[in-house]
Formats: structure tokens, sequence, C-alpha cells
């Protein structure tokens, strides 16, 4: 059982996500938080993120790993806590250039399927699950919001510390270079549901996708 939720930032993939593993007892991936490690152990390194030959060259080098624990989510680079420093304006910064790198997806891909391979069931979540890291996932989700909804909650999330305005245009311009990559880019698989979450509160998204995979399960 996969279960492949992806959307662009802000929709409430990760909310979602955990919910829907607790709920169901399935194990839970981030992958964006791995493409987060990379980033923040590239820049702790100093690698120039601008610089694709040098992010590639260097993808194999830091040590992975990720917490499947959907209440507890973990993950270490070379043995250290990153939970907290993933979460910076400078690693979100900079992201989106490192995630475009195809030495650097080919690598966390190969991550992503190991920690399923490894698991009874798991949902990840990301943004080219459903059609790049498991294009045969049980289940596929897309979850969309309107920019201003988008922006208003991971505002909030950075507890006002980039005014709503400056979010929205941030997130705009990761929308873009996410969705223009040319490997694996931010897009809807042809066979995923999609669910506009602007006007559903989060219980009312993680019932609707609950649903949805119970009626996979059913049908198996």
């Amino acid at each position: 059982m996969i279960v492949a939720i992806d959307g662009p930032s802000g929709t409430g993939k990760s909310s979602t996500s955990k919910a829907v593993a607790a709920k169901l007892g399935l194990s839970y991936l981030d992958t964006g938080a791995q493409y987060r490690a990379m980033t923040w152990w590239m820049l702790n390194n100093g690698v120039d993120v601008d610089d694709a030959v040098a992010v590639a060259d260097a993808a194999g080098k830091p040590v992975i790993v990720s917490g499947t624990d959907p209440a507890a989510p973990a993950i270490t680079v070379d043995g250290e806590d990153a939970s907290g420093p993933i979460r910076t304006q400078e690693v979100t910064a900079a992201v989106s250039a490192v995630s475009a790198v195809p030495e650097v997806r080919a690598r966390m891909v190969e991550v992503q399927r190991a920690a399923a391979t490894s698991s009874d069931g798991i949902v990840v979540e990301g943004r080219d699950i459903g059609t790049t890291v498991f294009p045969e996932a049980t289940v596929k989700i897309f979850l969309t919001a309107s920019p201003e909804a988008r922006a208003a909650r991971r505002s909030g999330e950075l507890n006002g510390a980039q005014s709503v305005a400056d979010t929205r245009a941030a997130l705009i311009k990761r929308d873009a270079a996410d969705s223009g990559r040319t490997t694996s880019p931010l897009a809807k698989a042809t066979d995923a549901v999609e669910v506009d979450t602007t006007q559903l509160s989060l219980e009312q998204v993680v019932e609707r996708v609950v649903t949805l995979v119970e009626e996979k399960r059913d049908t198996r």
C-alpha cells in the first residue's frame, strides 16, 4: 500500500499526510524534507548551490536518514538531527536549485523507494511521487489551493516572520521553478485525484483522502 500525496507548498501536504498515515496505521515519508536536508548539507559544506556541476559532484556524500513514524518524523544528516535547521529561510531559498539537479533527484529517489520497500504500507508526500517515484502507487492524490490560501497558511507557519504578500510571491516563484525543471517536475499524475483544499478544514481533507484509500483497499 503506497499512498502518494503530491502538490505545491501550502496546500496542506504534510499535515494531511501525517494524519492519514496515523489514521490508517501506515508509515510516513516526507520527501521534501530529504531535499531540504541535502540542501542544508550543501550550504554547510561550502558547495555553491547555484553551480549544478558542484552540486551533482557532492550529491552522493551526505548520509540522509528519514524516520517514518507519522507521530514523530525525524531526519538526520550524517547522524546529526536536522529537523530544525532544514526549515530555515536560507534552505527554503536554495532548495529548488538543488532539487533540480538530476543527480540529486536520482539519489533521493533511491532512498525513497528503499523506505517504501521496507514498510508494510506508507504515505509519501512530495512533488513527483505519483509521476516519478511511485508511478504504480495504490492511491494518488494531488492537493491544490488558491495562492492566497497557501500564502496565508505558510505565513502562519512562519509565525509572521514574513508577510502574506511576500510569502505568496515566494510560493509562486517556487512553483515556477519546481514545475519548470527538466527532471521530475512538479506535476499531477494523470490518474491522481485532485483535492482543492482552499475551503476545506484539515479534518475534511484527511477524511476525504482516508475514504479514497479505504475504497481502494476494498477493491483489492
